[in-house]
């Protein structure tokens, strides 16, 4: 048995964003066999665009590596002595849109996106153009994503979703922005 439940910190997780304004749609586990590397997908949106456009998907990625290393420093230390903060697992937030009609300057929404979240949220913003015969136009999909270290420490000390409130704040505020600016986007204005 492992040492840590990411299973009931994903659990957890699904709860804690339901406070923030989130609604929870579905939840995929996988096991790579080879590695026994973990990944945890839950499907997400604000809690009032259940019709869409905008989706979430937020995912925890764990390697079997990274879980015994943590094993390993806690049985190591005394017992009055907390973890190391540096074994991290990696977490991530994808904002996905539909293809857009009317894509937005990415530069721009770079931009503007930067003042949203912030150093505590920083997104990463990229385009793909999508061209399905030569005689149509091109589809833009907008790619956002940020990607946080989550340390393992903070899960076993029981100090995890604190530290994730203000992510999901920031987070809430930029699908709020992005809301706005979808029925343009989508050319439906």
């Amino acid at each position: 048995m492992s040492l840590i439940d990411l299973q009931g910190f994903i659990t957890n997780l699904k709860e804690h964003v339901l406070e923030h304004g989130f609604h929870v749609h579905g939840e995929r586990h996988f096991v790579e066999t080879y590695s026994n590397r973990q990944t945890w997908e839950v499907d997400l949106h604000p809690e009032h665009a259940c019709g869409g456009p905008l989706d979430m998907v937020l995912s925890l990625d764990a390697e079997a590596r990274t879980l015994i290393a943590f094993e390993d420093d806690v049985a190591s230390r005394p017992d009055d002595e907390d973890p190391d903060e540096a074994i991290a697992v990696m977490m991530t937030l994808n904002f996905v849109l539909p293809p857009l009609h009317l894509g937005p300057d990415l530069l721009v929404l770079t931009t503007e996106l930067a003042s949203i979240g912030g150093p505590e949220l920083p997104l990463h913003v990229s385009s793909v153009d999508r061209v399905a015969a030569v005689t149509d136009a091109a589809e833009s999909t907008v790619n956002i994503e940020t990607r946080i270290e989550l340390p393992l420490s903070r899960i076993y000390l029981g100090q995890d979703l604190e530290m994730l409130c203000d992510m999901f704040e920031r987070a809430r505020n930029v699908c709020e922005f992005l809301l706005e600016r979808a029925q343009v986007w989508l050319g439906e204005t």
